[in-house]
């Protein structure tokens, strides 16, 4: 018995000097991955709860729209990845041109919006080129044809198809979207909130509601900073 209590006596002590069994960190999320529509017309990347709120009106035939893209997005995603800042992209019509890319990029919804918006950035000066060179008769015949047709033959002319199908959108897909006549009438609601709330051209930006006067990144960061982010 004595030897069975010292036995019992080791085991207890044993179990009480153990360490615990380690517990994984919690992996922070990443809200760049949580993207959804909006009731305003727009795709919102990030923590729906985020202190800061940005916004941006912008075309995607916009030299201005694409700078930001490829200067500020990277800077502005490392405070959309803590949550710290959501980001939503509404769109602001400019042209017939910006019509049509428009409607392909809105036309995979939430999960495909952000790569394709990329994807025009980074193509605009190919596609910007090919449609600022048709020709006189190209161009009238495109102004013969329906509102659908039009768009369709401008994304054909620019390749939109091909930019599409490159984020998994079908080419079918792609042209079903250019000839709805309710997206089209979105965008368009979309165009006239955005002027009464004084957008005058792209790209725009509002942080929490209050448009701030900024172009670039550099100029839209301390907005950012003051409001919280």
């Amino acid at each position: 018995m004595i030897l069975s209590r010292r036995l019992f006596a080791a085991f207890a002590t044993a179990l009480m000097f153990s360490p615990a069994a380690a517990v994984p960190p919690k992996k922070p999320v990443d809200w760049t991955r949580t993207v959804v529509a909006t009731p305003e017309g727009g795709f919102r990347m990030g923590n729906p709860a985020a202190k800061v709120k940005l916004v941006e009106y912008g075309s995607l035939t916009c030299p201005h729209c694409r700078h930001f893209a490829e200067t500020g997005m990277a800077p502005l995603m490392a405070y959309v990845k803590r949550g710290k800042v959501s980001f939503e992209y509404r769109s602001f019509i400019l042209n017939g041109v910006d019509v049509s890319a428009s409607l392909v990029a809105r036309c995979g919804g939430a999960s495909r919006f952000f790569p394709m918006v990329e994807r025009f950035y980074a193509t605009q000066s190919d596609w910007g080129g090919k449609l600022a060179g048709m020709s006189d008769a190209e161009k009238r015949r495109l102004s013969g044809l329906s509102d659908g047709e039009r768009l369709v033959a401008i994304a054909n002319a620019g390749g939109f198809q091909k930019i599409a199908a490159a984020s998994g959108l079908p080419v079918a897909q792609a042209n079903k979207c250019l000839t709805d006549s309710k997206a089209f009438e979105r965008i368009g609601e979309i165009y006239e909130k955005a002027v009464s709330q004084g957008v005058q051209g792209t790209p725009t930006f509002f942080v929490n509601g209050t448009k701030v006067n900024a172009g670039d990144w550099s100029s839209l960061e301390p907005f950012i900073k003051k409001a919280g982010g």
